[in-house]
């Protein structure tokens, strides 16, 4: 066990084994959240106790393997290298082993106490398969457990392998051989390494070291390189590489290869076939569902319904949040003798109306996510994914790409960051420009106060739209990226579909909890700030101090009506929407909040949509090009910075400058297009 007064015990498995479900069902849920040092991938951290033993359960990245071409990989492996995890738990799917096993011959090959677990026994056996868990034992050398993640089956049989796992003393395991020439070649890496890095070898296993080497790990390579002696073994593995590639090509591919041949062996011996004739269900759903010609249409339908169903069902909700903040709360500030004017106005026609009506929108965003979580818990969001990765390839973009743009709807700064699974350098800036396009869930507050209150019946599909249209102009511009800024070939794209699974409550309860509290964290900081620094604007003109009835001589409206006369008089948008988009830089939630404040719609105790109805504001072709100009242009500051972080300043100034030159095409477009038409 580790030196420290806990055990450590990591959970490490390919995308979509239901790893993140077993690593709630060990800790109960009582897990926190945080990011990797140096990157802003996510941590996962949670407390495992089993009879008197508590360990400290960390769920490391989705990976399929241990060679580091990805941020994701690189932290897992580094981890298991340099934390040395007392056990490492493997999560495998039963209804695809291959894969799994090829990462867990790997995880033996490093010298890890490895656990199996494995997961969805039972919707191998509705697919016609059996699986011997024993031999896969035998053959491993290692405890294997199944379980089923979704009802819990299994979860105290594993529990009771870790415990046992941490009180015996781990060995080392040989499973696969490279063959006779690449075997010799390993041995005198060993042995050299023994040599000249005693102390390397004595913190991982020699044998490992030496076949990094041979497959060319730059990151091992570099290791080795500080070290004294070092140099030299990296010299001689050149040489060996060099020497074996002529007759075997390319040595990276070969031990790769016989890696996953010595996989697809074991689960050649342990799966067997029972039933031959029947078509399993997920096939069958599959048929329809990732149909090249009907699979695309009923995504959209289903997401519509999405959208449908978070419209309707937070109406009740809503109407309570905002009788108690911007009517109740907001009132017994104003009507307070206690607090000067000046605090009282800060306070209900800043702090309470701004945020207050962003909060109208919880229920929405809550009930959106909830849905969302739901498809992800069933598998048709990576169906989503693998539909529309089809379409990326016309446009010269991999398919990884979507995996950021996916992301982004919950929040484009995570989208940003998952670019860096993305191998190669075009792909991967191209994918960080374009990132930003996927409509997040900061801007649909903006969507749903316009579109209901000029949009009546077509507002579902008003903001559906706006997500489509999204991902449309993100293709357009990848296209355009690719072609003339980030010239050369795209790399490919390997996506495999787990299979459906029955929802899992605590799972989708939790995923949405953690993205409605990222929205509600944004409420009571960003937008905070945002809706301060408006309420000034709005309450002191160039005569100083006005109070909250004389907006329009405010700093606000004087700025607001600059850009409304010139730049954005095509557009037809009242000055009090150019100071929302100005504030929109912040945060988009702010755009509501900052229509809140210049509408006085606390004190008016009236929804945000029926001042934009009372004003006139919008007409329903403006509002909706409004809605596109706040899907396009810069999302927020904090995109921004997690741009200049991943690819540098010059980037960022150029993506603030194409975005917002974009938005402004396609709103002019939208609204010369509209009144070509005759729409008014």
């Amino acid at each position: 066990m580790n030196g420290g007064k806990n055990a450590l015990v990591a959970l490490v498995g390919i995308p979509n084994v239901g790893k993140s479900l077993i690593f709630n069902r060990l800790t109960g849920g009582r897990a926190w959240v945080g990011n990797w040092p140096g990157v802003t991938v996510e941590k996962k951290v949670g407390k495992l106790k089993i009879n008197g033993i508590e360990a400290e359960v960390v769920d490391l990245p989705g990976i399929y393997s241990l060679t580091p071409y990805s941020v994701d990989e690189l932290i897992a492996r580094n981890f298991i290298v340099d934390e040395k995890p007392d056990v490492v738990v493997c999560i495998a799917s039963a209804v695809n082993l291959e894969r799994s096993l090829y990462l867990a011959v790997s995880l033996l090959e490093l010298g890890a106490n490895v656990v199996l677990a494995l997961n969805m026994i039972d919707l191998a056996e509705k697919e016609g398969y059996k699986v011997d868990s024993k031999k896969l034992e035998e053959l491993l050398g290692i405890p294997v457990v199944e379980t089923i993640a979704t009802t819990g089956y299994g979860i105290d049989e594993l529990k009771n392998a870790i415990k046992n796992a941490l009180q015996e003393k781990k060995k080392l395991i040989h499973t696969v051989s490279y063959g006779k020439e690449v075997e010799e070649a390993i041995r005198k890496l060993e042995k050299l390494i023994e040599e000249l890095t005693p102390e390397l070898s004595n913190r991982y296993p020699a044998r490992w070291i030496a076949v990094k080497l041979l497959e060319g790990d730059d990151d091992i390579q570099d290791k080795l390189a500080e070290l004294p002696g070092g140099k030299d073994i990296v010299v001689q593995a050149n040489s060996l590489r060099n020497d074996l590639e002529k007759r075997l090509a390319d040595l990276e591919s070969f031990i790769t290869e016989h890696r996953y041949e010595k996989a697809l062996e074991m689960a050649r011996a342990i799966v067997k076939r029972v039933v031959t004739s029947r078509i399993s269900l997920t096939d069958a759903i599959d048929s329809i569902l990732t149909h090249k010609v009907l699979g695309i249409p009923f995504a959209l339908s289903i997401l519509y319904l999405l959208f449908r169903f978070a419209f309707e069902v937070s109406p009740p909700f809503q109407d309570i949040i905002d009788i108690v903040i911007n009517g109740y709360l907001h009132d017994l500030v104003v009507d307070s003798t206690i607090l000067p004017k000046w605090l009282a106005s800060l306070l209900a026609d800043g702090l309470i109306a701004g945020v207050g009506t962003v909060l109208v929108f919880l229920p929405v965003v809550a009930f959106f996510f909830l849905g969302f979580a739901l498809l992800e818990d069933v598998g048709y969001m990576a169906r989503i994914a693998f539909l529309v990765d089809k379409l990326f390839s016309k446009f010269r973009l991999p398919g990884k790409t979507i995996i950021p743009l996916i992301i982004g709807f919950g929040c484009n700064v995570p989208g940003v960051m998952a670019t860096r699974t993305i191998e190669d350098e075009n792909d991967r800036k191209t994918a960080a420009f374009i990132a930003p396009l996927a409509s997040c869930n900061a801007r649909l507050p903006v969507y749903l106060v316009i579109a209901g209150a000029v949009l009546g019946h077509s507002a579902g599909f008003a903001v559906l739209s706006m997500y489509v249209l999204g991902i449309v102009l993100a293709l357009i511009m990848g296209f355009v990226f690719r072609r003339f800024l980030f010239k050369g070939p795209s790399s490919g794209f390997i996506m495999e579909l787990p299979p459906y699974m029955k929802p899992n409550p605590s799972n989708i309860a939790m995923k949405t909890w953690e993205r409605t509290k990222k929205f509600l964290y944004k409420a009571g900081t960003v937008i905070l700030l945002g809706v301060v620094i408006v309420w000034l604007l709005s309450v002191i003109g160039p005569a100083g101090y006005l109070g909250p009835n004389n907006i329009e001589e405010s700093f606000a409206g004087i700025i607001g009506r600059a850009l409304s006369s010139t730049i954005f008089k095509p557009m037809g948008w009242d000055w009090r929407a150019t100071v929302a988009l100005l504030f929109g830089f912040i945060a988009k939630e702010v755009v509501v909040g900052t229509f809140g404040v210049l509408y006085g719609v606390g004190e008016e105790e009236e929804s945000v949509a029926r001042a934009i109805v009372e004003h006139q504001s919008f007409t329903p072709l403006t509002g909706y090009a409004y809605m596109a100009f706040v899907l396009i242009y810069v999302p927020c500051v904090a995109t921004l910075a997690a741009i200049r972080s991943e690819l540098g300043l010059k980037y960022a100034v150029l993506t603030l400058v194409y975005e917002i030159v974009l938005a402004y095409v396609v709103a002019l477009i939208i609204v010369a297009g509209g009144h070509a038409l005759g729409i008014p």
